[in-house]
């Protein structure tokens, strides 16, 4: 770190606009933020902020979707020394209440659409709801003083983000990351991707969740390249987007890769920018990586990694082999193994739990100790994911052992299944699900969407599966559906997923 360097993530902010301030570091169609601005604009936040009273180590919540004001919010609650607590914008009033109330939040920036159940919530909770509309908001942080010219100073230890798990067991458990984590695991991100100052990043994932965070937002404001911004994702402007600005780096999950590879328009775009794609938040099908480089002619490398750590712990590397459905080795100072039921290691083939060690680990769940010493034994994060490692040290995700199917006695990890689905050149999405069973405990089911101008029954689907499969891992039940259910990432929510009426 050089002598001008701070342990704040907010230095990724400050030395980028330092070296180039003119440079352009956010763009939203036609409004773009060079770093100059950006860095100015933090001030003003952490000068209102300290206004506020807000103080080092105070919880500051954000519910802002992917626009400019996001990243001023996110890097001027840093300047001044406060934590985020990124929000999903779709809460409700009640949910909100939660966020804020869990953390002792002083403070939200909410965004105008959204502002009603943020506001809700913030009444609630006893915090003050900051309205962000693109006008209003430049002006109000304009009339406020400029602060933290040099940030905060944080130790490497001490809180940045505090990060809601989706809470498919219970009330969601905020994962409470580092100044350390967050800006090692960007760093990782840079070297990973091969960022510089020509990256233009575009920036599809949600910037309140962490691979849109780390890796989108914070690589690039590291690298002092430019991210630009799609507030909902939709195939048809990424494309469009890459086009206009000559993307040459994307990120996102496999149904974002799915969307644009399907979208009717696809061939008629410029995309011969595109030179790294990076899939993560859950598992890619192979028919559709290989398709996806066939198409767009660039690399797809797949990694893996939780909100837990920060998030990513291992990725396949550019310069090494890839193996086709591999989240290929662990990232430097990440340490990986797959463990039994007990804890002990389990040699090269066998399927077991991922433990994950390094700097990117999560310091625990915010004030729930017993949540955390069960996650984190030894210094080893236990994942809840079960996979199994080649003699070369690379990674196969098998499933999240959640969603293990125990059909009578016998393991059925859906992932497998789910990928002979794919092979069908009928299937654009296919989630694979556990059934009740009075009998067996647990039976196989699908549900299945089409791409579009597709005829095929459930009956010939299953046919197709039963005949690639063990008798007692293909499904008995297969049911077409116009679209899966998704979360704010694209990631198909399986929890969502019912069969209909027999």
């Amino acid at each position: 770190m050089s002598a001008t360097a701070t342990a704040s993530l907010a230095g990724f902010l400050t030395e980028s606009a330092a070296r180039n301030p003119d440079h352009p570091a956010l763009r939203l169609d036609d409004v773009v933020l060079t770093y100059g601005q950006l860095n100015g604009a933090t001030m003003h936040v952490a000068g209102m902020l300290q206004e506020k009273g807000i103080e080092p180590g105070d919880r500051v919540g954000i519910m802002l979707p992917n626009v400019p004001h996001f990243a001023i919010a996110y890097y001027g609650i840093l300047r001044a020394g406060g934590v985020v607590v990124p929000m999903n914008v779709l809460l409700k009033g009640r949910e909100t209440a939660f966020y804020l109330k869990d953390p002792g939040a002083k403070a939200v920036f909410a965004w105008k659409d959204f502002a009603e159940a943020a506001q809700t919530g913030a009444d609630e909770a006893g915090a003050e709801c900051i309205v962000v509309d693109p006008t209003g908001f430049i002006e109000l942080i304009g009339s406020a003083p400029v602060a933290c010219e040099t940030p905060v100073e944080r130790a490497d230890d001490d809180t940045a983000v505090i990060l809601y798990t989706s809470g498919t067991t219970g009330t969601p458990k905020g994962a409470e990351l580092t100044h350390g984590n967050m800006r090692r695991n960007a760093i990782a991100a840079t070297e990973l991707f091969g960022l510089g100052e020509d990256a233009v990043a575009l920036g599809a994932l949600p910037l309140f969740h962490s691979f849109g965070q780390t890796c989108g937002l914070n690589a690039t404001m590291r690298a002092g390249g430019v991210l630009t911004l799609i507030p909902r994702f939709d195939p048809g402007k990424a494309l469009e987007i890459i086009q206009r600005d000559k993307v040459n780096v994307f990120e996102g999950v496999p149904t974002m890769f799915g969307a644009i590879l399907h979208h009717p328009d696809a061939g008629s775009f410029d995309t011969s920018t595109l030179k790294v794609c990076a899939s993560g938040g859950s598992a890619m099908p192979v028919e559709v990586m290989k398709a996806f480089e066939e198409k767009f002619g660039c690399k797809v490398l797949e990694g893996y990694g939780l909100s837990e750590t920060s998030p990513v712990a291992s990725f396949n590397h550019p310069d090494r082999e890839r193996k086709p459905g591999s989240i290929g080795t662990p990232i430097a100072g990440v340490e990986m193994k797959v463990v039994d039921d007990e804890g002990n290691d389990l040699p090269a083939g066998e399927v077991g739990e991922i433990a994950i060690k390094g700097h990117n680990v999560m310091k625990g769940y915010w004030d729930r100790p017993d949540a955390t010493a069960e996650a984190i034994k030894d210094g080893w994060f236990f994942s809840g994911d079960m996979a199994k490692v080649d003699e070369d040290g690379y990674f196969f995700v098998v499933d999240r052992k959640k969603d293990l199917i125990i059909r009578g006695g016998y393991n059925v990890y859906p992932r497998e299944i789910e990928e002979v689905f794919y092979e069908h050149p009928a299937v654009r999405e296919a989630a694979v699900v556990a059934m009740k069973h009075d009998e067996l405990g647990e039976e196989v089911g699908a549900a299945v969407a089409l791409k579009d101008g597709e005829d095929v029954t459930p009956e010939e689907l299953q046919a197709f599966v039963k005949d690639q499969v063990a008798a007692y891992k293909y499904p008995r039940r297969v049911w077409l559906v116009d679209e899966l259910p998704k979360g704010p990432t694209g990631k198909i929510l399986k929890r969502e997923i019912q069969a209909p009426e027999a």
